[in-house]
């Protein structure tokens, strides 16, 4: 069963004992700012049984991170399905921890998978009306196709552009950035 908890209370239950704490955003994401104690597993390569494999004896609780909520929640689904007894979503994420002025560590920099997003939809549809405009109306069709699909992502919260735009090689990071953290769970 997956339940929720807010990053103040996370923040309590961490100094009281070593909690689990899974990120699954991406691992340019990831090192930009994160928990201390969060180890990136992330969403696009999340394999919930290697997972469950790694902290099976533990016993603990599985606290799973994310940007704002929404791919926390997807990965707990994951989890849960698999057999995971107790799965604890941080509401609101990682952008609700800095808000509470909770300690993060910080690296390098980049744009956020969201803002990635709405650039590239934007861009997109802006496009397909001036060739819509200026070359031939059929191109008004990539427009639409972009409105559609940000509707499906609004309706699944699932967005095949952000899986993606995840996959970039701007997105990745060199293992040797993430090595404490990266592929802690996978091992």
């Amino acid at each position: 069963m997956t339940q929720a908890i807010t990053p103040q209370e996370l923040a309590k239950r961490s100094k009281q004992g070593q909690i689990i704490l899974l990120d699954v955003r991406t691992p340019a994401e990831f090192e930009a700012a994160h928990v201390g104690i969060a180890r990136n597993v992330p969403l696009e390569k999340f394999d919930a049984a290697a997972v469950l494999a790694a902290h099976a004896k533990s016993g603990e609780p599985l606290y799973v991170i994310c940007q704002a909520g929404g791919r926390g929640r997807q990965a707990c689904e994951k989890l849960a399905q698999g057999g995971a007894a107790q799965v604890i979503n941080v509401e609101g994420g990682t952008s609700a921890w800095i808000a509470a002025g909770l300690p993060v560590v910080r690296g390098r920099q980049t744009i956020s998978l969201e803002r990635q997003v709405r650039i590239a939809a934007g861009s997109l549809v802006l496009t397909g009306v001036i060739l819509a405009l200026t070359v031939h109306p059929y191109f008004i069709g990539l427009s639409a196709f972009v409105g559609a699909g940000l509707v499906f992502a609004g309706i699944t919260d699932t967005c095949g552009m952000g899986m993606m735009l995840a996959r970039m090689p701007w997105n990745q990071v060199k293992p040797a950035a993430v090595a404490n953290a990266g592929n802690a769970c996978a091992s």
